[in-house]
């Protein structure tokens, strides 16, 4: 399950640097594949989508940091638990209910955005 980041967010930028995928990005700013992550060019996503990584995606939110459910992993690989949730101070970094996920899809994406 990734990370959704709520609408009590009061854009304190604290959840930001904390991700290891860069999948935290301001409100209305594109965000990239290639961000953080070892993806370059023309990519095929776990889904079977083709992509380029390089190219700019349109915001998930254009008033609150937002997280790319994509490139979330809930920090498997990385931490013992969500790092944004850890230092969020309203607490506004939750599951989402709408990407529930298993650990081994999360530990796949975690190879697939750093081990590429």
């Amino acid at each position: 399950m990734a990370i959704i980041i709520t609408d009590e967010c009061i854009n304190c930028g604290a959840c930001e640097p904390e991700c290891p995928n860069t999948a935290i990005y301001e409100g209305a700013d594109d965000w990239r594949y290639r961000d953080g992550t070892k993806l370059r060019g023309k990519i095929v996503l776990p889904n079977g989508e083709t992509v380029d990584a390089d190219a700019a995606q349109k915001p998930v939110s254009d008033d609150i940091y937002y997280i790319v459910p994509s490139k979330c992993t809930e920090c498997k690989g990385f931490h013992e638990e969500p790092q944004c949730a850890a230092v969020c101070p309203v607490d506004c970094c939750v599951p989402d209910e709408n990407h529930v996920e298993s650990e081994e899809t999360l530990l796949n994406r975690q190879a697939f955005l750093h081990n590429e």
